[in-house]
């Protein structure tokens, strides 16, 4: 059903194993149907009858959409959650209320809810002392009634207005470990602050998550088109770029429903478990302000029946005064207890609260480093699938070519000086040389005796560079002059010889 959980032992589930052999005794009742308001019922009695414990969260209200599958299992995992931490809650697994709710049938069940919404809604929001001055007795906070079934409302009134003034008048009674419960507040309220901070980022960041989800899927989709209106290997491989966005986009959705599930959903839970401890600490301050409007009542019934027993023929008076001095006694003696043994029971909570805390929260910071470590090589190991493909893409003659592609060494070509702009003009071979030499000069024939004799060059010298001879008047002068044998010439770093 919609709003409708089955709650049982042994086959029927719901429960621990455990807990299902100690609860369920009665195998006519081992499964039992509970709707949400049964649930809330529940968390509110637990509040009372254990004022001071941490009440693990309940699932909060839903206005629309309740009746849909997703949100009816989602509504059916919570409250299993929210029981099974009431089950193994070591302040709440023994309440009466618990004991109730699991095992009482039909109509017992809808008894026990009529007895709770007969009270008023200002004395189920204030939560009073479940003590007889307050019209509440017993451990199992039930109301206190009078002979014919029904609560005194004046009795509530009453002490609703003077714990109210109490309040105001902020003269509350002291206890040896109020300074210890400041510092509580204190952190508790610095740790709040901080948690929802956290918790404020982690939904920024699932939310940006399934934003690139949506950005990767339109990159694959552009990509698909540019592929198409490209041909052979450039197009195939500009496809497969689109393929890897549309698998990407897909990883970067999952990523982001496990990072709402293991990471977001933690962190919000945990920023209603904080409030859960700052309700605790408000049932010890509810319980403080009970014990000192107690306290306060009793000074004044002292002071009043002073007054009556100093005034001649009050004796009536002065002995009802008496009477109610005595019930007066008795209410803030039991405010008393019940404001130590709420104080403690309190104590006893945050100190588990601290220890469960570190825990939780390095298991919920573990799994979300795991998560994003296998997130990272999962988009790892799809972009670099491309690189062979895209590496195979031929290229054009004007592409720069890609990281890891062997390109042939370039091989060298040599130019004469004078096709390189600015440099010196290169010598011309001796042959060359020599036939430029002949179309300068008149065209004649030497004398052999004009011819200079060789001279013999030491062996340690170098040989001198001939001159180029200017033609001139004299006709016995050719103006040529030979290069001896074997020498060699030097020229612009050019060595040639003149055979």
């Amino acid at each position: 059903k919609g709003n409708t959980a089955r709650v049982g032992g042994g086959g029927g589930g719901g429960v621990t194993p455990d807990l299902s052999q100690s609860i369920f005794q009665n195998a006519a009742y081992s499964a039992v149907l509970r709707r949400y308001s049964d649930f809330l019922w529940l968390y509110e009695r637990l509040h009372r009858e254990r004022a001071g414990a941490i009440i693990p969260p309940i699932p909060e209200k839903q206005a629309v959409s309740r009746f849909t599958p997703a949100f009816v299992e989602q509504r059916r995992s919570d409250l299993e959650i929210f029981l099974r931490r009431v089950a193994v809650h070591p302040e709440l697994r023994d309440a009466a209320c618990l004991d109730t709710f699991l095992r009482a049938d039909e109509a017992t069940f809808r008894a026990a809810k009529t007895m709770k919404d007969n009270m008023p809604n200002m004395m189920m929001s204030m939560n009073p002392s479940d003590m007889s001055a307050s019209g509440y007795g017993g451990q199992m906070g039930m109301p206190m009634t009078s002979p014919g079934g029904t609560v005194s409302t004046e009795k509530k009134i009453k002490s609703w207005f003077s714990e109210t003034k109490t309040s105001i008048a902020g003269d509350l009674v002291r206890s040896p470990d109020d300074d210890l419960f400041d510092e509580i507040e204190q952190y508790v309220a610095g740790l709040d602050n901080q948690m929802r901070a956290v918790s404020t980022q982690a939904t920024g960041l699932v939310r940006k998550g399934k934003e690139l989800a949506n950005g990767m899927f339109e990159f694959g989709l552009a990509f698909h088109l540019l592929g198409r209106s490209e041909q052979e290997v450039l197009g195939s491989a500009l496809t497969k770029v689109g393929d890897a966005a549309d698998a990407i986009s897909v990883l970067n959705a999952e990523h982001a429903d496990l990072e709402a599930t293991q990471f977001e959903a933690p962190l919000q839970d945990y920023v209603k478990t904080i409030h859960a401890v700052r309700l605790a600490l408000t049932r010890r301050h509810e319980r403080r302000l009970a014990y000192t409007a107690r306290l306060s009542e009793l000074n004044a019934k002292q002071a009043n029946l002073m007054k009556l027993r100093s005034t001649p023929g009050q004796e009536a008076k002065a002995y009802a005064a008496e009477m109610s001095l005595q019930r007066g006694q008795a209410a803030a003696d039991a405010a008393r207890d019940d404001f130590m043994a709420v104080s403690q029971r309190v104590l006893r909570e945050v100190d588990r609260f601290k220890r469960e805390k570190a825990e939780d929260m390095k298991r919920t910071v573990y799994q979300y480093i795991e998560m994003q470590i296998l997130y990272n090589r999962k988009m790892e190991t799809i972009w670099a699938d491309l690189i062979p493909i895209l590496e195979n893409v031929p290229l054009r003659d004007d592409q720069v070519p890609a990281a890891g592609v062997d390109v042939p060494a370039p091989t060298p070509v040599s130019l004469p000086n004078d096709a390189i702009p600015g440099a010196p003009p290169q010598p011309a071979a001796p042959a060359q040389m020599q036939q430029q030499q002949e179309q300068q000069q008149p065209e004649q024939q030497l004398p052999t005796s004009a011819q200079p004799q060789q001279q013999a060059m030491p062996p340690a010298a170098a040989p001198p560079v001939p001159p180029v001879a200017e033609p001139d008047d004299s006709p016995d002068a050719s103006g040529i002059t030979d290069v001896p044998l074997g020498d060699t010439m030097m020229g612009s770093g050019v060595q040639y010889r003149n055979m």
